[in-house]
């Protein structure tokens, strides 16, 4: 039994970045022998097993095989038998297909085994599928375009661009499950420049499958590739980012493509009322009923932090939000319980138009 670690560990360890996870690739073994060495066993489509002590992944050896739609339409096969370089010959590309073999304390040994030339390929700035493959697991192509992001010096070897046409010809991205194509978008906006993932996508046009339809019009990319990349910069959170690729289309289109691709709640609703914040911002004049009715739809009374991390994003790509400040400062202002209190009534209704009375008031007095 030989342990190596592959992938992207080894990866970043040549491009000068520090390395996250490690992935470890266990040959001339078996599940049996594993268990019998402690291992614990978790995967459930090919062999997974945790280490007894780390706790860290260990894989069997594997190849796989093509036998429906999607990225779990495989078979996989893990014995003795299988090489490194045929479980190396499956993975995405050949900067991710390298392998060194490893101690029983973890310990680096012997040489860097790269047998389709990963090192030459990072050394130019190619992104470069391993084999025919890839065209089987259309998860890569986002992937693909996410790496993009990450590697902002990097560009797609023609073949592979190529080879990524042909697979959305082919339909492979409709059999995606929602929540996988939202991990890899939701890692690609938080990369160095997710601009460059926008254009992969565009490129081999995986956007009309991906990607909201409104981000089709060339004037609305551009901008939400300007927002996307501003936000990196910044170093700003998930929420914004996805507000920021979701601002410049129409609502109901927001609405529909976050339901679709089962974005998280919190993040969903973050990006709704950004959304009507920046349409908000782009009228030139409003008045004080305006200005409360888009409080009241913000529900910036029981989530005020949300609405202020709203206007600090309207704020980031350049837009003038002083005078919403002082607008929610001086609503927020109105003691909605004194009201209540100094009212000789206990009907609900009327303490609160008795409320959004002041508020409305409070919001005039700067408008």
């Amino acid at each position: 039994m030989r342990i190596f670690i592959v992938g992207g560990y080894l990866r970043d360890e040549y491009l000068g970045i520090t390395p996250q996870d490690k992935d470890y690739v266990v040959v001339g073994s078996s599940p049996q022998e594993l268990q019998a060495k402690g291992f614990i066993p978790i995967g459930q489509d090919f062999p997974v097993f945790l280490h007894p002590k780390t706790k860290e992944e260990y894989a069997l050896a594997r190849t796989e095989r093509k036998t429906g739609q999607g990225y779990k339409g495989f078979t996989f096969y893990a014995s003795p038998e299988v090489t490194l370089e045929q479980d190396l010959l499956r993975r995405d590309f050949t900067m991710n297909a390298m392998a060194q073999e490893i101690t029983t304390d973890g310990e680096l040994i012997g040489p860097l085994i790269d047998p389709f030339g990963g090192q030459v390929d990072m050394s130019q700035g190619i992104i470069r599928h391993v084999s025919d493959a890839f065209n089987e697991d259309p998860l890569r192509i986002l992937r693909l375009a996410r790496f993009m992001a990450k590697f902002t010096h990097f560009e797609i070897a023609n073949s592979t661009l190529e080879l990524v046409r042909q697979m959305v010809q082919a339909g492979e991205l409709q059999f995606l499950v929602p929540e996988r194509v939202w991990q890899e978008i939701s890692r690609g906006l938080m990369e160095a420049r997710p601009s460059r993932m926008i254009d992969v996508l565009v490129k081999t046009q995986a956007s009309h499958t991906i990607l909201p339809a409104g981000l089709e019009h060339d004037k609305t990319l551009q901008q939400t590739k300007i927002y996307l990349d501003t936000g990196a910069q910044q170093g700003l959170d998930i929420q914004i980012q996805l507000a920021y690729l979701l601002a410049c289309i129409e609502l109901s289109e927001l609405d529909q493509w976050t339901e679709q691709r089962k974005i998280p709640t919190d993040i969903k609703n973050f990006a709704r009322v950004f959304h009507q914040l920046h349409q908000e911002n782009l009228r030139t004049s409003r008045s004080a009923q305006e200005v409360l009715s888009f409080f009241n739809q913000a529900d910036a009374w029981r989530k005020p932090e949300r609405l202020k991390k709203a206007l600090l994003a309207e704020q980031v790509v350049g837009k003038d939000i002083q005078q919403w400040q002082t607008l929610l400062e001086a609503a927020l202002a109105v003691d909605a319980g004194t009201i209540a209190k100094n009212m000789a009534t206990g009907d609900g209704s009327k303490i609160q138009l008795a409320v959004a009375a002041s508020r409305l008031q409070a919001i005039a007095a700067f408008l």
